[in-house]
C-alpha cells in the first residue's frame, strides 16, 4: 500500500497560510498581510473565505517577503501534491 497523500485527503487550508505569515512577518491582521505583499485587501478576504485561490504570482511574492521555500508556503496551505499537471494545451500556439 502506497504511503502517498491522495490529493482529496489532504485539507485545503488558506487560513493557516496566511496566519503562519502575518505570525513571521509579525504584522497585525490581514490589512497588513495585504499591504506587505502589495494585493487588494478583498483578495486576502477572498482567499481567507475560499472564494479565490492562491495563484502563482501571490505564491511568489508570498516567498519573497518570507524568505520560505514555494513548498513550505505549499505545505502551510495544505497542498502536498509531489507533481502539478499541465494542459497540454498551455504549450500549444494560439491560433490567429
Amino acid at each position: 500500500m502506497s504511503t502517498e497523500h491522495n490529493a482529496d485527503t489532504v485539507k485545503y487550508d488558506p487560513d493557516n497560510l496566511l496566519a503562519s505569515i502575518i505570525g513571521r512577518l509579525k504584522l497585525k491582521n490581514d490589512a497588513a498581510l495585504s499591504r506587505a505583499l502589495e494585493v487588494a485587501p478583498p483578495v486576502i478576504s477572498k482567499i481567507r473565505h475560499r472564494r479565490l485561490p492562491v495563484g502563482a504570482s501571490l505564491l511568489i511574492r508570498m516567498h519573497e517577503v518570507t524568505d520560505l521555500s514555494i513548498a513550505e508556503l505549499r505545505s502551510l496551505m495544505g497542498d502536498r501534491r509531489n507533481k502539478f499537471r499541465i494542459s497540454d494545451k498551455q504549450f500549444k500556439p494560439r491560433q490567429m
